[in-house]
């Protein structure tokens, strides 16, 4: 795919800019509502400091009207896609959410996105709805991320896109680590750090930090959104003789949980239990244990009253400097920074340095 030239964006001092979020049936109600709360919020900011709103807000659908939300409640969409002109836009939000899949098999649907990110200032995605922007080959050639649990369908389904797993978004005006353009973030809360990356853009520090603390946000929140989900890997489609194991291993993380050990445990030589795992569960054996191990230790940490050393010892990881490798892999943080955010008491620390 050869890529458009972005339009020419308005001074976001000299007119008021339009955010269009696109509604369907079985959107997930909160990748509407976080990321034009953020906009909303802005302009009451805005307003607050003797200036004039800065933004106007719409939501439109495939008609005018109510829209079933996954939750259950009813969204109201302003205006039908059919009205809409997207030379009049400056950002395009796509959600995601349950339904999101019956709308990526709508040819009339995707042209209309492909002909719409030629025509508006910006075109984004939350959670889920990449898959519509990679389905209308939007993210062919760009890096992009999606909710971690549509991950490993994006890879396969899109493998011209570069798929980035731990990031909340990858908006990035300047070109040199995402796309200005167009651009994707992570699963559902991801879509309100996109936000106010878009507002900071448009208004600067000063207003998004602004918005940021009244919605008691990060404004830019540490670490990616694997700190933030569960790593757990469905056993569905594995392989019998590996059943076992899997249902072991998480008790047992303690044990001795090399490639050898591990294939003798399921009954098969090292190299046919490589194999046979990688090809079930998308991870290589050591990337599955290790991930299991940061995900313990995770509950661990969130839990407070524990030392480093002790969840190190406690996880398989053996020396906190192993586990602190680990963490900085899969989350991005160290295992004392995830503590102090995210322990429920006031962490214990580290009985020894760990580095």
């Amino acid at each position: 795919m050869t890529r458009k030239s972005a339009p020419a964006r308005q001074n976001p001092h000299s007119q008021k800019r339009t955010i269009a979020c696109y509604a369907f049936d079985g959107v997930m109600s909160l990748d509407i509502t976080g990321p034009l709360q953020v906009f909303a919020s802005a302009n009451t900011e805005l307003v607050r400091q003797g200036n004039q709103p800065a933004y106007d807000i719409v939501v439109f659908a495939e008609k005018a009207g109510p829209v079933q939300t996954s939750a259950g409640i009813r969204l109201h969409a302003d205006m039908a896609r059919a009205d809409i002109n997207p030379a009049g836009i400056d950002t395009i939000l796509v959600p995601g959410g349950e339904g999101i899949d019956v709308v990526c098999r709508d040819a009339g649907i995707l042209a209309w996105f492909e002909a719409a990110a030629g025509a508006c200032g910006r075109l984004g995605s939350v959670c889920s709805g990449a898959l519509l922007l990679a389905a209308a080959g939007l993210l062919d050639g760009r890096l992009a991320t999606t909710h971690w649990s549509r991950c490993d369908e994006m890879r396969t389904s899109y493998p011209m896109i570069g798929l980035v797993e731990n990031r909340l978004h990858t908006y990035d005006p300047t070109g040199l680590d995402g796309d200005g353009h167009i651009f994707t973030s992570a699963g559902v809360t991801a879509g309100i750090d996109l936000a106010l990356a878009l507002l900071e853009d448009d208004f600067g520090r000063a207003l998004a930090l602004a918005v940021a603390r009244r919605l008691v946000m990060f404004l830019k929140r540490p670490g990616g959104q694997a700190q933030f989900s569960a790593y757990l890997t469905p056993a569905i489609g594995a392989s019998a003789k590996l059943a076992e194991l899997l249902e072991w291993l998480p008790a047992n993380l303690q044990a001795d949980l090399s490639l050898e050990a591990m294939a003798e445990r399921a009954g098969m030589s090292p190299r046919t239990f490589s194999r046979v795992f990688t090809r079930d569960l998308g991870l290589s054996p050591a990337r599955y244990v290790e991930r299991m191990r940061v995900e313990a230790a995770r509950g661990l940490l969130q839990g407070g009253d524990i030392t480093i050393n002790r969840v190190a010892r406690l996880c398989g990881f053996g020396h906190p400097e192993t586990m602190r490798r680990a963490f900085h892999r899969h989350l991005s943080i160290s295992p004392q920074d995830y503590a102090e955010r995210f322990g429920a008491t006031l962490f214990a620390g580290a009985s020894v340095p760990t580095g």
